[in-house]
């Protein structure tokens, strides 16, 4: 089973407009509320594809409540620590040019008995866990150092503990020795002071890692992929090419891949090729192109929108068909 760890959670609040200015009224054409946080990114992808997962941190008030129902009609499991305070609430505006603004809250303030049962409900969750995903940013009150504590718990279990985060939780972090971490250009720069400005610049950082005793690196290079370092060998993960429109929830998609592989114990390569070149395509519609897909992407080889709108429009006629008339299906039959 896959743990994953989302301490700050929040209500992702999505607005399209046509443009956004300083000090006017403006008005959103479009509104949409989701659950949010790198952790549950991930527990979405691993349930998606139908591996064991549980996700767990912190959660409270109405916002709290709004995730945890969203998350059952998901189908993702969770199991998360009641808190006092209200789970925070995250703002994207996204406006015509495509150009995204976010507004991120700082999170709840969390209470020492609200931590302390929190390292309790992760004692027990992590015993049946193989793979433990830590992910994000920590709400208001939780130390600095509270991730290299789960991960020095998670590690006397001989559990694999995969870190996917940024700045001094990072720093912090790595002390702990976690099986994987996933840094890319920019939290390198700022953990070591050096910049990656070629594949052997990466290569020099993998070997800092290891180093440090992790056994599993990843460098995302972002559109150019990715450099691996694992056993002592070093891999470059290229990514199909395409218009990319908006790349949040990619990096966490990655590192649920890396978490499934585990979990399933494949070898490396199959690991790293879990996000395959020819992966099927799928997106309700109609689809927004050029804000929710790429075009490159909906009507690449590996898309069948088409196909699922085409069917969809049949099956929608059917059921009012259906409903019209009281009938049993056996009419459609002919």
């Amino acid at each position: 089973m896959i743990l994953v760890i989302n301490l700050n959670a929040s209500v992702d609040k999505r607005y399209e407009m046509e443009k956004l200015d300083k000090g006017e009224i403006m008005r959103a054409t479009t509104v949409e509320n989701t659950p949010g946080g790198k952790g549950i990114h991930v527990a979405n992808v691993a349930t998606i594809l139908d591996e064991e997962c549980i996700v767990t941190g912190f959660l409270g008030g109405k916002t709290g409540e709004f995730i945890e129902e969203k998350l059952k009609d998901y189908g993702i499991k969770s199991d998360f620590v009641k808190i006092k305070g209200d789970t925070r609430e995250c703002l994207a505006i996204i406006t015509n040019d495509l150009i995204q603004t976010e507004i991120l809250e700082p999170g709840p303030i969390i209470d020492n008995n609200e931590r302390v049962n929190f390292i309790e409900k992760f004692n027990k969750l992590s015993e049946s866990a193989n793979i433990i995903v830590i992910s994000g940013s920590v709400p208001q009150n939780i130390e600095t150092g509270f991730y290299r504590e789960l991960i020095e718990i998670a590690n006397k279990k001989n559990k694999k503990v995969l870190l996917d985060t940024s700045g001094i939780l990072l720093v912090n972090g790595v002390k702990g020795k976690p099986y994987f971490v996933k840094p890319n250009r920019d939290e390198i720069e700022a953990l070591t002071g050096r910049k990656i400005e070629c594949t052997n610049d990466a290569i020099n950082e993998i070997r800092y890692f290891h180093n440090e005793g992790i056994e599993f690196v990843v460098i995302s290079l972002g559109e150019e992929g990715s450099i691996v370092g694992f056993n002592n060998k070093i891999y470059k993960v290229t990514v199909p090419k395409v218009n990319a429109i908006n790349p949040v929830g990619s990096g966490d998609s990655y590192v649920a891949g890396v978490a499934i592989g585990l979990a399933r114990n494949y070898n490396i390569n199959d690991v790293l090729k879990l996000a395959k070149d020819d992966v099927m395509v799928m997106h309700p519609g109609p689809m927004n192109r050029g804000l929710e897909i790429a075009p490159d992407v909906a009507y690449s080889d590996q898309s069948v929108i088409q196909e699922q709108v085409r069917n969809g429009v049949a099956v929608r006629m059917a059921v009012l068909y259906l409903t019209i008339i009281g009938g049993d299906g056996s009419e459609l039959a002919y």
